[in-house]
């Protein structure tokens, strides 16, 4: 029987992983700390308890076994790469998006924004001069795509973007979930909820990575890009996740400069988009998407609704959400205010021109080519 071991494998992708090695008929064992076990991973599964993080704590836990099969998740992935030299057929690591140039930083790059969507060809921040700002931990994950493929020229490496579903212990969805629970019936987005941000449901994240193990000669040397097939503007993520707990939010549009509370719903915290292509996935492997982001997105939420981060809790105040309801109805009542002023003049103002593409679009009357009414 082939041998796996998963170094993490109790996050929201991990279980996922675990139970289809399973089914390929893999001999699974997880490496983690034993703070978070999942229920989802059967008992024939080995659990070895130690720092993933400590690398000589793993190397004595390993006492020098062997795998057909290494998949790290979680820990110090390039110490791991060199502990697994010569002692692993395929090694598959994980590391995430921040690789890319501007992800942590996108008014550094001219024009300002990463470009999109962002392939696996896109700039990395190893590749800028020293000039270029960087934050100590972006530089790191980049780092350790190279020390991973040093210690291991036929490695998989995948890089993560944020990953949603039930396990996900900071879950970016709760910011919207908790305020439909609390009755909210306004929500503030920065520029009508109209930016990108690549997300993976942990089913598909997990699939990809079993792709790769099912594809080791293709996928190997590679790196891809997991993120859904398709990502959802700030607004459509906002309404799937109401709609699935049967509410409707009444959007207020603000831009981005005075949306001050709703800010950290970009996920970065700021307005530019950050789109990955998991093209590359879908043409070299045979990738899709097991979950559509639609159905992925509602079982968040649901799951959520069931069962809420505490409030003001650590894992609600990592999401750097305020949930300050008396700033936001102060702030919603001054745009208002404001807003009639505008709208008078937006109006005076307006050219009339309508959508020539859209269904209610008329042309029985026109005389010439413009559409403009005045």
């Amino acid at each position: 029987m082939l041998r796996a071991l998963v170094v993490g494998g109790t996050g929201p992708t991990g279980p996922h992983v675990v139970n289809g090695l399973i089914d390929r008929d893999y001999e699974v064992s997880i490496l983690h700390t034993g703070a978070h076990e999942s229920p989802q991973i059967p008992d024939s599964v080995k659990h070895i308890h130690t720092d993933p993080f400590d690398i000589r704590k793993v190397s004595d836990a390993l006492e020098g076994e062997a795998y057909d099969l290494v998949a790290v998740m979680y820990g110090r992935s390039r110490e791991l790469a060199q502990l697994f030299e010569g002692r692993a057929e395929q090694f598959v690591s994980v590391g995430g998006v921040p690789a890319y140039t501007g992800w942590g930083d996108a008014d550094a790059l001219w024009p300002a924004g990463m470009r999109v969507p962002t392939r696996e060809t896109s700039r990395l921040v190893v590749d800028e001069g020293p000039e270029f700002p960087v934050n100590r931990k972006v530089a790191n994950i980049g780092r350790t795509e190279v020390a991973v493929f040093e210690s291991h020229p036929t490695a998989s490496h995948l890089r993560y973007p944020w990953i949603y579903g039930p396990g996900q212990v900071a879950s970016l969805e709760h910011s919207i979930v908790r305020r439909v629970l609390d009755g909210r019936n306004y929500l503030i987005l920065p520029d009508g909820g109209m930016s990108l941000q690549s997300r993976a449901y942990s089913v598909n994240a997990a699939h990809l990575l079993l792709t790769i193990v099912d594809n080791p000669q293709i996928a190997a040397g590679e790196v891809y890009n997991a993120s859904d097939e398709w990502t959802p503007t700030l607004l459509q993520w906002v309404e799937i996740i109401a709609s699935a707990l049967g509410h409707r939010f009444e959007i207020i549009s603000m831009p981005w400069e005075y949306a001050t509370l709703a800010q950290r719903l970009t996920v970065r915290g700021t307005p530019h988009h950050r789109v990955t292509s998991c093209e590359k996935a879908m043409f070299d492997l045979g990738y899709r998407d097991l979950v559509d982001p639609i159905e992925g997105l509602a079982i968040t939420a649901q799951h959520l609704s069931e069962h809420p981060l505490k409030p003001g809790g650590a894992e609600e105040r990592s999401l750097s959400d305020l949930f300050d309801y008396n700033g936001e109805d102060r702030l919603i009542e001054a745009w208002s205010s404001a807003m009639e002023k505008v709208s008078k003049v937006a109006t005076d103002v307006d050219a009339g021109v309508p959508d020539r593409y859209s269904a209610s679009f008329d042309d029985s009357e026109r005389t010439g080519w413009t559409t403009v009414k005045k």
